[in-house]
C-alpha cells in the first residue's frame, strides 16, 4: 500500500477554501470568476455540493497569495477560509473541528429559523385549509401583517443579504429571486391592507411567508443531505487513533499523541486495536481487518516483513511495527486527499451546466416582467399578474441545476472508495461509463503475480553455479521472476545453519552494475563477464544462439503455458558468448479473474490480454479465461500502440488494466488507466482509477460504479431541467400560485441529492 503513498502527493502550487453564503450554481460561478481573475492563478473550480474552492497557482503559493484569494471571494459577496490540514487526523483538505463546529452551528441556527417562519406561517396558511369546508379561520390583516413582516424580515433576511451582494457583484442568484418574488407578494399585500384596512379576503402575506418558509427548509434538507454525501471521508478521517503506543530506547512501552510519532519508531497494536501508522510488522503474528481501507471483506493474515496499514484494525495477536509513514503521508491520508481531489472536480457534462446558469437567473428576471406585463395587457389585475409573475421567479431558482452533477459525483466516489476503488477525477469517472474495451495485463494483474521456478536446466555448466549466478543477476531486483530464482536459490543452496534468507544468501556471486533492460530481462557484471536473465528475443538481439535440444524444451515448456527466460554470458576477450540455462516459470490464475471477464461481458465490455510473456503463456491464460484476442511478446512501448489500435476501432473507449513499470505508457495512452495498488507508484501516476486489492474484479466494479454514478448525473439533470420546463410555461399561464411554487423549487433540490445518495446502496458487482 505504500505506493499508493508515494502515488498521492501534495501539490503545494494548489490550496483550497471553504466558501460561505452560496445558495445556487450562479454563486459558484461568480465566486470561480473572482478567484480566476487574481493574477497567478490557472484554473479555479467552485463545488457546490461541497460549498469547497479548489484555486491552482502557476507557482508556489504564499500565506499572502492565500490571503488574496479569501480577499477575492469576499469582494464577490461571500465569506471564504483557507482550509486547514488536519494533521491530527492526517488528511490534508479535511475541515478543522473549527469548521465542522461552526457548520454545526449553523445548521442549528437554520433549523431553528426553519421552524420560527413555519410556526408564523401555519396561521397564515391555514385559511386556505379551513375556508372549503365553511369555516372562517383568516386573521385580521393588522395581525397577518405583524406575522407575515417577521417572517419577511427575520426569517427571509439571508435573501435580502444574498440579493444585496449579487446585486453588488452585478450577477443574479437564488436569493435574488426568492427576494424579489416575496417582496412583491408582500408589497402587494401591505398596499391592499393600507388601501381597504377591513378586507382580509384579497391579501396574500400567506404566499410571501409560505414561501420562505419552504424555501428555508428544503435548504435545510439539502444541507443535511450534502452531510450525508461527504461522510465517506469522515468515516475514512475518523479511522485513525488519536494516540499510539510506541517503544523507547530502554523496551519499555510509552502511550504518545499520534502527531509525536516519527518513521522508524517501533509502534505496539495490541489485539483489536486501529494501526495507527504505516509500516512494516517486525515482531508478531495477526489478522488484520482492511475492509474500510481496501474494501477487503475479509482479514488478512499478517506476519513480519508484512505492510499494514494505517486505519486497519488488527485481530488476536499483539504486533510491533516500525513506522514508514505517519500524519499526513499516511496511505489513509492520501486516499482521502485522492477522494477529494476527485469530488473537487468538475465533470465535463457540468460545463453544459455552468453554461446554462450563466444566462439563467437574468433571463428568468425578464421573463417574469414579461409575465407581469404581458397579464396586464390581458387585462388581468394587478393583483393576479403580480403573483403570476411571483410564482416564475420562485419556480425558476437554479439550485437543483447546481447540485445535480457534484452530489452524484460525491455519493458515487464515496461509495467507490469504500469498496476498494479510488477515481482520481470527475473526467476519468464520466469515461469509463463509456469503456467498452478492457485490455489487461498478464502478470500481476490476471495472474496472482508469484510465479515459481518450474523448470531449470543449465547445459555446459554445474546447476549449482548456474543457479547462483541467475540469483545474483536478480538479487537486487523486485521483479516477480527475480524473486522466484531467489526463493529457488534459497531452497537449494540454503546452509542449514543459515538463520535467515540474508545469510544464506552469503554465497552467492559479487554481481556489480546490476540494472533491468526494458522488455528484455536483468543484467550485471560478475566476475569480469556480463550475465543476463532475459527472454528469447534478447538472446536473439544479443546473437546468443541455445542448444537446438534447449530450444525444443523451451517450446514444450512455453506450449504448457509458463514464462521461459534464459541463463546468459555476452563474450568477453577471453570467452565467447554462450547461453547457459534454460530457466521456466510458472503462474497461476487469480481466483476471481475469470469472474471478473464475465462481469465485464456481462455488461458489454470485450476484455482483451497483452502481455510482454511468450504466445504460449499468453494463449494458456487466455484460454483459462475466456479471453479470445490476445497479443504476446509486447514491448512496453508497443503495448501503448496496441491500446492506440484499439482506440482507431470505431466508436471504443479503451481502459488499460496494469500494475507495472512497463503498463505506466498503456495506462497514459488509454481513454482510462486502471491501476493495481499491489503494483508500483508510476503505474499508479499514470492511471486515472487506483484499485486498492489486485483483485481483477474490481475493475468491472469501477466500470459499474461510474455508469451508476452518470445514470445519476442524467437522472438529476433532466428532473433539474424538467421541473423548470413544466413549472416555468405553468406560472407564466397563471396556473401556478406561490406557494405550490416555493414547494417545487424546494423539493426539487431535494430530489436531486437524494437521488444521488441513493448511490450509498451500492455494493458492487457479485455482491449482495
Amino acid at each position: 500500500m505504500t505506493d499508493l503513498a508515494s502515488a498521492v502527493g501534495v501539490d503545494v502550487s494548489t490550496t483550497e477554501l471553504d466558501i460561505e453564503g452560496m445558495t445556487c450554481a450562479s454563486c459558484a460561478a461568480r465566486v470561480e470568476k473572482a478567484l480566476a481573475r487574481v493574477p497567478g492563478v490557472t484554473a479555479a473550480s467552485v463545488n457546490l455540493a461541497t460549498e469547497r474552492a479548489t484555486v491552482r497557482a502557476a507557482e508556489s503559493l504564499t500565506a499572502l497569495d492565500v490571503q488574496r484569494f479569501v480577499d477575492a471571494v469576499v469582494d464577490a459577496g461571500y465569506q471564504a477560509r483557507p482550509v486547514v490540514a488536519d494533521e491530527a487526523a492526517g488528511a490534508q483538505g479535511h475541515a478543522s473541528p473549527a469548521i465542522d463546529g461552526i457548520r454545526a452551528r449553523q445548521a442549528r441556527r437554520e433549523l431553528a429559523g426553519v421552524a420560527l417562519a413555519a410556526l408564523l406561517s401555519v396561521p397564515l396558511a391555514l385559511p386556505m385549509l379551513t375556508t372549503p369546508f365553511g369555516v372562517e379561520s383568516a386573521l385580521p390583516p393588522w395581525l397577518q401583517l405583524v406575522l407575515a413582516s417577521i417572517v419577511q424580515f427575520v426569517c427571509g433576511a439571508r435573501f435580502y443579504v444574498g440579493a444585496y451582494r449579487a446585486l453588488r457583484a452585478r450577477a443574479g442568484n437564488m436569493d435574488l429571486l426568492v427576494a424579489l418574488g416575496t417582496s412583491a407578494a408582500y408589497g402587494l399585500s401591505v398596499w391592499q391592507t393600507i388601501a381597504h384596512p377591513g378586507d382580509a379576503m384579497h391579501l396574500y402575506f400567506e404566499a410571501s411567508a409560505v414561501v420562505i418558509t419552504l424555501v428555508r427548509l428544503g435548504k435545510w434538507l439539502e444541507a443535511r443531505a450534502k452531510r450525508e454525501t461527504t461522510n465517506a471521508i469522515r468515516a475514512l478521517a475518523a479511522l485513525r487513533p488519536d494516540r499510539a503506543h510506541v517503544k523507547d530506547e530502554f523496551g519499555g512501552e510509552r502511550e504518545v499523541p499520534i502527531g509525536q510519532v516519527r518513521v522508524g519508531m517501533t509502534v505496539v497494536i495490541r489485539p483489536g486495536e486501529r494501526v495507527p501508522v504505516d509500516g512494516l510488522i517486525a515482531a508478531g503474528r495477526t489478522h488484520v481487518d482492511e475492509s474500510l481501507v481496501t474494501g477487503e471483506s475479509l482479514p488478512v493474515a499478517k506476519g513480519p516483513g508484512d505492510r499494514v496499514t494505517a486505519g486497519s484494525v488488527n485481530g488476536e495477536g499483539t504486533l510491533d511495527v516500525t513506522t514508514g509513514a505517519t500524519g499526513a503521508e499516511t496511505t489513509l491520508a492520501r486516499i482521502i486527499r485522492l477522494v477529494e481531489s476527485a469530488q473537487a472536480e468538475k465533470a465535463p457534462i457540468q460545463r453544459l451546466v455552468d453554461r446554462v446558469s450563466a444566462v439563467f437567473v437574468p433571463a428568468i428576471l425578464v421573463l417574469a416582467a414579461a409575465t407581469l406585463g404581458l397579464w396586464l395587457l390581458a387585462g388581468a389585475s394587478a393583483q393576479a399578474a403580480i403573483l403570476d409573475a411571483v410564482s416564475v421567479l420562485v419556480i425558476a431558482c437554479p439550485c437543483a441545476l447546481g447540485l445535480a452533477t457534484p452530489a452524484a459525483i460525491m455519493a458515487g466516489t464515496g461509495v467507490a472508495a469504500r469498496h476498494g476503488v479510488l477515481i482520481k477525477d470527475a473526467e476519468a469517472l464520466e469515461l469509463a461509463q463509456r469503456v467498452s474495451i478492457v485490455a489487461f495485463d498478464k502478470t500481476g494483474t490476471l495472474t496472482v503475480g508469484k510465479p515459481k521456478l518450474v523448470a531449470f536446466e543449465p547445459f555446459g555448466i554445474a546447476c549449482d553455479d548456474a543457479l547462483a549466478l541467475a540469483a545474483a543477476v536478480g538479487h537486487n531486483s523486485d521483479h516477480p521472476l527475480a524473486q522466484a530464482l531467489l526463493a529457488e536459490y534459497d531452497a537449494r543452496l540454503a546452509s542449514p545453519h543459515a538463520s535467515s534468507a540474508g545469510e544464506a544468501r552469503r554465497g552467492l556471486p559479487s554481481a556489480k552494475h546490476a540494472q533491468a533492460v526494458a522488455g528484455h530481462g536483468m543484467q550485471a557484471e560478475i566476475n569480469g563477464s556480463t550475465v543476463c536473465v532475459g527472454n528469447g528475443r534478447w538472446l536473439e538481439a544479443l546473437g546468443i544462439e541455445p542448444p537446438t535440444e534447449a530450444r525444443a524444451r523451451a517450446a514444450e515448456l512455453e506450449a504448457a503455458g509458463n514464462t521461459v527466460s534464459w541463463l546468459a554470458r555476452t563474450g568477453t576477450g577471453h570467452a565467447p558468448a554462450e547461453a547457459l540455462a534454460l530457466i521456466a516459470f510458472g503462474d497461476s490464475v487469480k481466483p476471481t479473474a475469470r469472474a471478473a471477464v464475465e462481469q465485464l461481458a456481462a455488461r458489454g465490455v470485450k476484455s482483451v490480454l497483452v502481455t510482454g510473456d511468450n504466445r504460449g503463456a499468453a494463449a494458456s491464460v487466455a484460454a483459462a479465461l475466456g479471453i479470445d484476442e490476445y497479443y504476446a511478446q509486447v514491448l512496453p512501448a508497443d503495448k501503448a500502440n496496441i491500446v492506440a489500435r484499439l482506440k482507431a476501432r470505431t466508436g471504443q473507449i479503451v481502459a488499460m488494466a496494469g500494475d507495472g513499470i512497463n503498463d505506466a505508457p498503456a495506462l497514459a495512452a488509454a481513454d482510462v488507466g486502471i491501476a493495481l495498488a499491489t503494483g508500483t507508484d508510476v503505474a499508479m501516476h499514470a492511471a486515472g482509477i487506483t484499485l486498492m486489492r489486485g483483485d481483477p474484479a474490481l475493475v468491472a466494479d469501477a466500470i459499474d460504479i461510474s455508469r451508476r454514478t452518470y445514470r445519476k448525473i442524467q437522472q438529476n439533470l433532466f428532473w433539474a431541467f424538467v421541473y423548470n420546463l413544466i413549472g416555468i410555461p405553468l406560472a407564466v399561464l397563471g396556473l401556478l400560485n406561490p406557494m405550490l411554487a416555493g414547494a417545487a423549487m424546494a423539493f426539487s433540490s431535494v430530489s436531486v441529492v437524494t437521488n444521488a445518495l441513493l448511490l450509498k446502496r451500492w455494493k458492487g458487482a457479485g455482491r449482495v
